[in-house]
């Protein structure tokens, strides 16, 4: 068992990756995003499904920017670009990546 709400702060403008569940198809994490800026841009071969269970983000997804509060959730298709643009100091998400 782990606790989802048991994963370091990082330091301002970087992230920390803790791993909940992996098999050959699917990865489940959890992330805390501590005032990121402009993130790196990510087109990935996976399927992505996301919730932000803390604080607020923007993402840029195909050159549209997205507000996402706490709660928002949203699915990603494999090969989308994308990225974080922007996140509050308190984000926690959940990211499930499935590989088809």
């Amino acid at each position: 068992m782990t606790n989802i709400y048991d994963i370091s702060k990082p330091t301002q403008g970087d992230e920390t990756l803790k791993k909940l569940f992996s098999n050959e198809k699917v990865r489940i994490s959890a992330i805390t995003s501590n005032t990121i800026e402009n993130g790196g841009w990510y087109e990935q071969e996976e399927d992505e499904w996301f919730v932000l269970l803390e604080g607020e983000a923007l993402l840029e997804i195909d050159g549209e920017i997205i507000d996402i509060k706490r709660g928002d959730t949203m699915f990603i298709p494999a090969f989308t670009l994308h990225r974080v643009k922007k996140t509050s100091a308190t984000a926690l998400w959940v990211t499930v990546h499935i590989t088809t």
